[in-house]
């Protein structure tokens, strides 16, 4: 089937992206922005926020932990964001909950995202019966399935391609070079970074002693509302079913993610995590840079997974586990190296020493 005709491109007057225009503020707005406290003078006016040895004298930095707490005296900042126990100072203090929550915040407010501008470049490939919402934003070379649907306020970056019969809900941004592949789901308010791919197919072939055999994948990926996946992960269909990514899931750049997973809501994928097939993934759980998780595992709610850990049964909720093993010197790697082979040799000698020293102990008495 020929592919419809793309829309004119809308070429308003106005630039393409907003720039963060150069304002101030008083401090007292910046303070009720976060719901906190005011300790100084509600008139100091804010020109932006910046990190803790680099802030100005007309912005406003965070101090969130004891390290930074401690050196207050000689930041530069005309105001601090401190924790609500803080009182004492020579700067403005902005007391709240949680500092680094507040100034994330705030630096929205100083940096409010980029807006794209509206309509359908004339270098996208529009495929039959595609609906959208309001303020749609396509780029050149975005090629769009059949039977796409796509809500309100959805951005899609140049050489983004959408396969057929995928479903897209409000204030998406998919950015440059993402492959949402058919029948995949995504839900609102939800960010893909560049050179995603999303619904290929998972690794599964059944061999028959001389060869493999594929086989075919035939379920989807379903991502929920206000999820965020960084650049160059890859996410697999289910073999039947579906790869479930749960609300709030945030993701960092190069995380794979196997078929008929399920990640629980609020959970954090580090850089590098690779999950294998059928696994279940709690909420509000962390796996950290390069951590490994063997197939048809259950790592459960709130659990802990440490860096370059190699997980080979299931967690329980609440857990940390970890077995990455820390830097030393390479000379002494060298002779750990050596000696790992010979431990369950050292184990069968401990044990056997253990029992002598038992006997020995038993005659003593």
């Amino acid at each position: 089937a020929k592919f419809a005709k793309a829309k004119k491109y809308i070429t308003p007057k106005n630039k393409l992206f907003n720039t963060v225009t150069a304002m101030k503020v008083p401090i007292s707005k910046i303070a009720a922005l976060v719901q906190g406290t005011l300790i100084g003078d509600s008139n100091t006016l804010i020109s932006g926020a910046a990190p803790f040895e680099q802030a100005g004298d007309s912005e406003i930095t965070v101090a969130g932990n004891a390290k930074f707490l401690k050196k207050m005296s000689d930041c530069l900042a005309a105001a601090i964001i401190v924790p609500r126990d803080v009182t004492a100072g020579a700067h403005n203090l902005v007391q709240v909950d949680n500092p680094m929550v507040a100034f994330a915040k705030i630096l929205q407010y100083f940096h409010p995202p980029v807006q794209p501008q509206t309509g359908i470049h004339a270098g996208a490939v529009i495929g039959p019966e595609f609906t959208h919402g309001q303020g749609l934003a396509v780029g050149p070379t975005v090629v769009i399935g059949r039977h796409v649907s796509v809500g309100d306020r959805v951005w899609l970056h140049p050489g983004v391609v959408i396969g057929d019969k995928v479903v897209v809900g409000d204030d998406v941004v998919i950015h440059p070079n993402v492959t949402i592949q058919e029948r995949c789901i995504i839900g609102n308010r939800v960010s893909i970074h560049a050179g995603t791919v999303i619904g290929s197919d998972g690794f599964g072939f059944a061999p028959d002693g001389h060869c493999y055999h594929k086989i075919p994948h035939t379920g989807i990926v379903q991502i929920d509302d206000d999820v965020e996946i960084g650049a160059n992960n890859a996410i697999d269909r289910g073999t039947f079913g579906k790869t479930h990514i749960g609300r709030g899931v945030k993701t960092d750049n190069l995380v794979h993610i196997a078929h008929n997973v399920s990640v629980g809501a609020n959970t954090v994928l580090v850089a590098q995590v690779g999950i294998s097939g059928s696994v279940t993934i709690g909420k509000n759980a962390i796996l950290a840079g390069q951590a490994g998780v063997a197939g048809h595992l259950t790592i459960g709610d709130g659990a802990t997974v440490g860096p370059q850990t190699g997980v080979g049964r299931p967690v329980p909720d609440g857990q940390i586990v970890s077995s990455g093993i820390p830097e030393m010197p390479h000379r002494m790697w060298l002779r750990v190296q050596r000696l790992i082979p010979k431990l369950p040799e050292f184990s069968k000698r401990l044990s056997g020493l253990e029992k002598r020293f038992k006997r020995l102990e038993a005659k003593m008495e």
